[in-house]
């Protein structure tokens, strides 16, 4: 099983981060490479569309409002990767009123080496953080 992780440490209240990326079908929001999600089964599954026009069906295995957290499994998706198991979390960063967002996942590669799918997964939380920063950047 291979893994990646990434963070970005943003100059806005863990609150205000929360609000904008905490709904599981709030990815439309933030990041320009997802134009299209639809929940569905209570908002437990959400359907995504990239900008290339593929479907991602995720589900959402926790979320805890408290905590800032949420983590999802991929049920379908134009990856090369299998038992893929991935959470977003919010940090406070003490004494600064600030944030710090990780993004986080493990995987299974499937026709690609280890290198290839932690290199895919690794870019896609990068872009996606930093296209969350310039969503931020724009709201204040």
């Amino acid at each position: 099983m291979a893994s990646t992780s990434t963070h970005i440490d943003v100059p806005h209240t863990p609150e205000q981060v929360w609000q904008l990326i905490g709904g599981f079908g709030s990815l439309t929001d933030w990041l320009p490479s997802i134009p299209g999600s639809t929940l569905s089964e209570g908002g437990r599954v959400r359907t995504l569309t990239n900008a290339e026009g593929e479907t991602i069906v995720e589900r959402l295995t926790a979320f805890d409002e408290g905590a800032r957290t949420y983590t999802y499994t991929i049920l379908q998706a134009p990856f090369p990767v299998t038992d893929y198991l991935s959470t977003l979390t919010v940090h406070p960063l003490p004494d600064t009123g600030t944030a710090r967002i990780e993004w986080s996942g493990t995987f299974t590669p499937t026709d690609v080496t280890e290198e290839e799918a932690v290199t895919l997964f690794q870019g896609i939380y990068t872009e996606g953080l930093a296209s969350l920063e310039r969503t931020l950047h724009e709201q204040a």
